[in-house]
């Protein structure tokens, strides 16, 4: 159920607020140009800045609006254990297929502490759960033998692996099992990453352009290696300009620009400059997206 392209969707902001109208278009657009899955409120979703209602708010509208035609992978971490079972909890009564939970950001527990806050989100809920490590955001890296013991549970499904590191999915192939499922997390490293034995990503280009990224990872998942790079190819300027400032700021200026959405994002963020706005045009002219 969980492969292929799954957009790290944006929440879409308008005079401050979260945008449901423009956010169930961009549900129905993500579906119609082929992803595979969609998954609101991660870093890309501007979590930090949402409040627990807006999370929720976003992350109901989205299993509605997609009303089971795809998988949905709710955010649902935070590094107050207490706070993601809240979520988790939610993701479940709303009915989205599995919750993505962050290694635990800024307190930086132990390993022992990891598998701690993952079983207590774990044995909240009968959802199936994915493990985000995000060492460069959260501050911990999770081990592959700490991942290891947390796959023996049965609801941890797999990870989302945003180390930059390939030879982690080979070291998580060992120690959780050939059928734990790996997924990208950094767009720049996706083709390699589906080699070394993932099966998606979870991908903040998939945002601006979501045809393309599916193309790529349905020719990885037919082991059609050339025909994914020469997509790669095409979307690497975009993954580079995207993540000049802040992906999000990218993606939603790049959106803007295709008539997505509005480019407002939350302060401590701010709209990307004029540089990065020139450099995110010319990916966009390389892609053929405008």
């Amino acid at each position: 159920m969980f492969k292929g392209s799954m957009p790290a969707l944006v929440t879409p902001f308008k005079d401050g607020r979260v945008d449901f109208d423009t956010l169930k278009r961009l549900v129905d657009w993500q579906i119609d140009q082929g992803s595979h899955g969609l998954v609101p409120v991660g870093t890309t979703g501007e979590s930090p800045t949402l409040t627990h209602e807006e999370h929720e708010a976003v992350i109901d509208c989205v299993v509605q609006q997609a009303n089971g035609r795809v998988p949905v992978i709710a955010g649902a971490g935070s590094n107050n254990t207490f706070e993601a079972v809240r979520f988790t909890e939610f993701a479940h009564k709303v009915g989205a297929q599995a919750a993505l939970v962050v290694t635990p950001y800024y307190n930086k527990p132990t390993q022992a502490g990891m598998i701690a806050h993952f079983k207590a989100v774990h044995d909240c809920a009968d959802i199936p759960i994915i493990i985000y490590n995000i060492p460069g955001r959260s501050a911990v890296d999770m081990t592959p033998a700490t991942m290891g013991e947390l796959a023996k549970l049965p609801r941890i499904i797999g990870v989302k692996d945003a180390t930059g590191d390939l030879a982690r999915v080979c070291a998580q192939r060992i120690t959780c099992g050939k059928d734990f499922i790996q997924v990208s997390g950094e767009d720049a490293t996706a083709h390699g990453f589906n080699a070394q034995g993932g099966v998606g990503m979870i991908s903040v280009t998939a945002n601006v352009a979501p045809a393309m990224c599916a193309e790529m990872q349905n020719a990885c998942l037919a082991g059609d290696y050339a025909k994914a790079l020469e997509i790669q190819d095409k979307l690497m300027p975009l993954h580079q300009a995207i993540f000049t400032e802040p992906g999000l700021c990218g993606a939603k200026y790049a959106m803007s620009k295709l008539g997505l959405c509005d480019a407002e994002v939350r302060l401590p963020l701010l709209p990307v400059t004029e540089p990065t706005a020139a450099k995110l045009d010319a990916a966009l002219a390389h892609a053929g997206l405008i």
